[in-house]
């Protein structure tokens, strides 16, 4: 009976370390590491209890994961599965991400190849995509889960190819300029609030822009659209606090075409802003 309840707290510690104290700052998987992956079966880690995660993500793998063969599993079974290399992951992380100075929590998902050493920051890691600050039970992700599952095949592909420069410049390789063909759907409730009017983007934006809701963006983008990006942000709650926020544009297709963060402040606040219209120009 003591070991039963031994081996039952061992798991629950397990599986805390998980959401606590982990870094999305895991090693970038190697060329060899890459050739393993794409011979190896991703199992999708399901949250357990009630999640906001599961469902997205298990209609995103059954429509557009092509790159491998898949199995969903449960948290207990990744245990067990994590290390070993033959297998790979996709996994809902929470840590610290993007090297926060401050120390604060995020929830991303991640695609890793396991690891002997069973140590979950040794993971090889072939991407990682923020989804919210940890907790934040207003977050909405699921409009952007599709894109992101399609994102993460063409990033092992480019990964394979230009391992250097992803290294060095991380997800702002994908970065572009010059928009001119495309419609731009950005959240209008997470725009700064030195851009979130047409006027004020106009004098900064020459390209075509819908301010949308979460809602809309999601309605417009189910039809894939061509020539079309849509916006995705993850920013502090509405009680505020510190941290980053993460700005990005997608296709239909799982293209990104822009990635940035910084540390939101009173002087520099949350929300996609003429900066980023700069940088996209």
């Amino acid at each position: 009976m003591k070991r039963e309840i031994f081996d039952k707290y061992i798991f629950i510690i397990t599986l805390l370390l998980i959401s606590i104290g982990v870094n999305a700052n895991n090693p970038l998987a190697t060329k060899q590491q890459i050739g393993m992956f794409k011979n190896s079966k991703t199992c999708v880690v399901m949250e357990s209890g009630v999640s906001f995660f599961n469902a997205p993500v298990k209609d995103a793998i059954q429509k557009y994961w092509k790159a491998t063969g898949y199995e969903f599993i449960d948290q207990k079974e990744f245990e067990i599965r994590r290390k070993d290399s033959k297998y790979s992951f996709i996994v809902l992380m929470q840590g610290a991400y993007d090297k926060d100075p401050g120390g604060v929590s995020y929830s991303y998902i991640s695609l890793l190849l396991g690891d002997g050493s069973g140590n979950l920051t040794k993971m090889p890691e072939f991407c990682s995509i923020p989804l919210s600050y940890a907790g934040d039970l207003d977050a909405d992700y699921e409009y952007v889960i599709p894109a992101v599952i399609k994102f993460m095949q063409i990033h092992v592909n480019n990964l394979e190819k230009d391992r250097l420069l992803i290294s060095i410049n991380g997800l702002k390789y994908y970065n572009k300029a010059g928009y001119n063909d495309k419609l731009l759907l950005l959240n209008k409730d997470k725009m700064a609030t030195n851009a979130d009017s047409p006027e004020k983007i106009s004098a900064v934006c020459p390209y075509k822009v819908k301010l949308l809701n979460v809602s809309q963006i999601h309605s417009e983008m189910a039809n894939n659209p061509k020539n079309t990006l849509f916006h995705f942000h993850v920013g502090p709650p509405k009680e505020g606090g510190a941290g980053k926020c993460f700005e990005m544009l997608f296709d239909a297709e799982g293209n990104l075409y822009y990635y940035n963060s910084r540390k939101v402040t009173n002087e520099n606040p949350d929300g996609f802003n003429l900066t980023d219209f700069n940088n996209i120009r």
